[in-house]
């Protein structure tokens, strides 16, 4: 069966609280806690390290953190990609980095020299990449700046964690659906929490404009359609 690649657009802005949870709770509330330099300071170490599979939730905690810091400190969120010889980050910013591996070899560089400079100039970062860091292909120096973060693992959610999050997204959404057509999902539609919901906001459009309810069959055809 051809599985759909869905471009994902959430309802609401990545949040901390909108984030599903499940084995990272410890890593969400320690997230949470730069968001201000004084709860900062409460942290071993101010600097953290995320990795975790494609659609594990890397992105969506970053720009949370992202979001809930810039009311407090100045937040600087940049994708590796675009970073190039010179990274200017204000006094006393949260720098946050993803897709950390895709880092320039002139990046590279530049974060290395922010990180040297992080003390004096009361920097925190919150860097997310695809791996350990020591499976990251970057200039070794680097690598062990980031190896001295806070480092978490990305959990994945347990079947029934996914499930629960998906009733829930169905729930939001006022639609009705059943146990086994959330079964079949995981089973047969792709394993990331974004892409399942994606599949229910395309059951929920095609009840809409077929007038149907949302039923295996219908599901099914869902999953062999590309998304408009």
């Amino acid at each position: 069966m051809k599985q759909l690649v869905l471009d994902i657009r959430p309802d609401a802005p990545p949040t901390l609280e909108n984030f599903v949870a499940g084995a990272n709770a410890e890593l969400v509330a320690t997230v949470s806690l730069l968001a201000s330099p004084a709860t900062a300071a409460q942290l071993p170490a101010r600097h953290i390290y995320l990795w975790g599979a494609p659609g594990s939730g890397r992105s969506h905690l970053l720009e949370a953190t992202a979001l809930l810091a810039a009311a407090r400190r100045p937040v600087c969120h940049l994708p590796a990609a675009a970073i190039g010889a010179e990274l200017a980050v204000a006094p006393g910013s949260l720098l946050v980095i993803d897709d950390v591996a895709e880092l320039g070899t002139e990046a590279q560089v530049a974060l290395f020299r922010t990180f040297n400079a992080a003390r004096i100039a009361g920097l925190a970062f919150l860097i997310a990449g695809p791996a350990p860091v020591l499976r990251l292909d970057l200039r070794e120096d680097l690598r062990t700046r980031i190896g001295q973060c806070l480092i978490y693992e990305v959990k994945p959610l347990s079947d029934d964690e996914k499930a629960a999050a998906l009733r829930r997204h169905a729930l939001l959404r006022g639609m009705q659906v059943d146990d086994g057509l959330l079964a079949y999902l995981l089973r047969h539609g792709r394993r990331d929490l974004p892409s399942l919901m994606g599949v229910l906001d395309a059951l929920d459009q095609a009840t809409l404009r077929q007038k149907r309810p949302a039923t295996l069959p219908l599901l099914k055809e869902v999953l062999q359609l590309p998304l408009e």
